[in-house]
């Protein structure tokens, strides 16, 4: 016979719903900030005439910091308290996004941008470490994590739609102000209703283990984004070895501690790693897809940045939709089934992108982006489910981490492996005989660069340079789909045989050994 809840039993449970929303909040915001930028971008080189290495700093910098500081600030959070850690966050992440939004200059810009990734890197590992101390249940944990994605995925998708309408209505500071009045109401809900958690015995802070993650992650980010966009050189490569080898020495520092930033040893679980590189290529398929179509429906299909921002709703509705069933799905079935059904929709989705051309109706776009959606939100809660379960209760905070780095890593990476493969793609498009040579050159830059090109010559040539760019670039779309639909689709093979002997809800021992 079981026992019906005391009113104290509902009143904590209430409790606990009303602070998770904070965290909801919070990581809605960071989702939404790492996309809301690109619709904003035309605005600002129009306002701050920044040149083009500034244009993709002010891009960049911020999954850049963000991305090298995951790791050192989930470990920060166990040893001083997450609560703390998302509260002096929240107030920063406030306070720089004022900053930015009235940068005067591209050099501000930039700066206000890092001062984001910093704040911004306080709030993600704090957030869903948090989540297990408010649900200690696997049942309400999951459902927790899964409205936790869907935050995350939606708030993503939901970027480009919210960029357009603001920049419809207001200058480019808008898409940052927005920021302002949420952290001003989650600063006071955060002190009342959240409960402090940190690991109770977490040894120093290893200082020189936050240099190594920071170079290491930095050094390589910074290589892989710049070769894609402008081929491998001397200082791409420098990059690159010094993020290998600062990485590499800070794994070998981190075996030899007693009590690491965190703990390597950890991805010896088949299914912390599996999950941790299904989070990756989730990421890849979807950051890619939604980055790459919001430029085919401006410049292909000639849409507004508010509707093209509207045309990717699909996208938001289903991850958050199927987020927020993950976990039942996951008790009637298994984590296995939902985390590789969710990896192969995805890549479902993409094999359909290879039937693109520029004259595609919405509906084959529309119907793609449904199914990147529900395949991310299945795979994204289910993935940070099991890593909170597969870890010790005091390290939570530092596997957090490690699941936001692969986030961010997959957001970079989607944009700019897939983006390598566009543009070599549509830079061999066959130009128009007959143009003229600066022409020419403008258009081979780019898609935005062929539309400008088309403005200055006679209406016959501007459009037969249109249509043979816009269909290179199209073309560069479809074979960068059908990549990424091979890369999901084995992806969703490996996680089905890494996740085997999985149960839910399956710890790993705790202490370091």
């Amino acid at each position: 016979m079981t026992t019906a809840p005391s009113s104290s039993d509902i009143r904590q449970r209430r409790g606990r719903w009303w602070a998770f929303s904070t965290l909801v909040l919070a990581v809605l915001l960071i989702a939404v900030d790492g996309t809301v930028l690109g619709m904003a971008t035309p605005f600002i080189s129009e306002d701050l005439a920044p040149t083009g290495t500034q244009l993709l700093w002010i891009g960049d910098i911020y999954s850049f910091v963000l991305a090298g500081l995951l790791v050192t600030m989930g470990s920060l959070g166990d040893r001083i308290g997450r609560k703390k850690l998302l509260l002096t966050g929240a107030t920063a992440f406030g306070l720089f996004s004022a900053l930015t939004a009235y940068a005067p200059t591209a050099e501000a810009l930039i700066l206000g941008r890092a001062l984001l990734g910093v704040a911004g890197a306080t709030l993600m590992p704090s957030t869903l470490a948090l989540i297990r101390s408010l649900f200690p249940d696997p049942a309400e944990r999951s459902t927790a994590i899964g409205i936790w994605a869907a935050a995350t995925s939606g708030g993503a998708a939901f970027g480009p739609v919210l960029g357009g309408l603001l920049l419809e209505n207001f200058w480019w500071g808008s898409v940052f102000l927005i920021n302002v009045p949420v952290m001003a109401l989650l600063l006071p809900v955060g002190i009342k209703l959240l409960p402090e958690s940190k690991n109770p015995d977490p040894g120093p802070w290893d200082l020189p283990s936050v240099g190594l993650s920071m170079v290491g992650m930095i050094g390589v980010v910074y290589a892989i984004k710049e070769t894609a966009a402008h081929g491998l050189s001397a200082g791409t490569a420098a990059a690159a070895l010094v993020g290998v080898f600062a990485l590499v020495l800070f794994v070998r520092r981190q075996v030899r501690l007693p009590s690491p930033l965190i703990d390597v040893r950890l991805f010896a679980n088949r299914a912390f790693s599996g999950v941790i590189g299904a989070n990756l290529l989730s990421v890849l398929g979807m950051s890619g897809l939604v980055y790459f179509l919001s430029q085919f429906f401006q410049l292909v299909q000639g849409y507004s940045p508010f509707v093209a921002g509207l045309a990717e709703l699909p996208a938001v509705v289903a991850s958050m939709g199927s987020g927020l069933v993950a976990g039942w799905l996951v008790r009637r079935s298994s984590v296995r089934v939902v985390l590789s059904g969710g990896m192969a929709t995805m890549g479902g989705a993409l094999a359909l992108l290879v039937l693109l051309t520029p004259d595609s109706g919405y509906a084959l776009m529309a119907v793609s982006l449904f199914l990147v959606g529900v395949g991310m939100g299945l795979a994204f809660a289910v993935a940070n489910d099991v890593i909170l379960s597969s870890v010790p209760k005091d390290q939570a905070g530092a596997a957090s981490a490690v699941s936001e780095t692969a986030y961010e890593l997959g957001m970079a990476l989607g944009i700019a492996v897939l983006g390598s493969i566009i543009t070599g793609v549509y830079q061999r498009f066959e130009v128009p005989p007959g143009m003229p040579a600066a022409a020419v050159s403008d258009a081979r830059g780019s898609l935005g660069g062929a539309a400008e090109a088309a403005a200055a010559l006679p209406a016959e040539q501007a459009q037969a340079l249109l249509d043979a760019a816009r269909a290179a670039f199209t073309t560069g779309l479809a074979s960068a789909a059908a990549i990424g639909a091979l890369l999901l689709l084995a992806a969703a093979a490996a996680s089905w045989v890494m996740l085997k002997n999985h149960r839910p809800g399956e710890g790993a021992p705790s202490g370091h050994g």
